[in-house]
């Protein structure tokens, strides 16, 4: 099989939260990425006058998810048991990007997850068509990337 140039187009995606995907879908997924820190660090006796610069700590952004509100309550299930359960809420969330044909090609795992954030729809009744949103903001501790095809 050929190797791909062509991006894929960022529009196909699932979402699943412990192994289910989310009732209704999201219209958004951000902030999948991760920082390293780094330390600077020269040695009293070095011939030139520079820092070596060495990797440190890792960390992975918070991800935002955003979806249309549907007739469903399990985000705010889940921001409910945080609440009241604390770091045994946490869950696994797996992002897959699809191809045209909806076969998986990429996916990032998010591990150690609880939602930190939500944040329900902007009403106003002047617009007619627009989509009631609500957001989820996600902690996350950890995050891989897989290629699946």
């Amino acid at each position: 099989m050929a190797a791909r140039t062509t991006p894929y187009g960022a529009f196909n995606f699932i979402v699943n939260i412990d192994g289910q995907e989310a009732f209704g879908g999201f219209s958004d997924v951000s902030g999948l990425s991760t920082d390293i820190t780094v330390a600077e660090y020269r040695n009293g006796n070095e011939k030139e006058n520079h820092v070596r610069k060495v990797p440190g700590m890792h960390k992975v952004s918070d991800v935002t998810l955003k979806r249309g509100i549907v007739n469903s309550t399990d985000l705010w299930a889940w921001v409910n048991e945080v609440r009241h359960n604390g770091p045994s809420a946490k869950r696994t969330v797996v992002v897959t990007m699809l191809d045209e044909a909806r076969n998986p090609v990429m996916a990032w795992s998010l591990s150690r997850v609880f939602p930190m954030k939500y944040a329900g729809p902007t009403l106003a009744a002047k617009g007619g068509g627009d989509v009631a949103m609500e957001e989820l903001v996600l902690s996350v501790e950890g995050l891989e990337f897989e290629q699946v095809a």
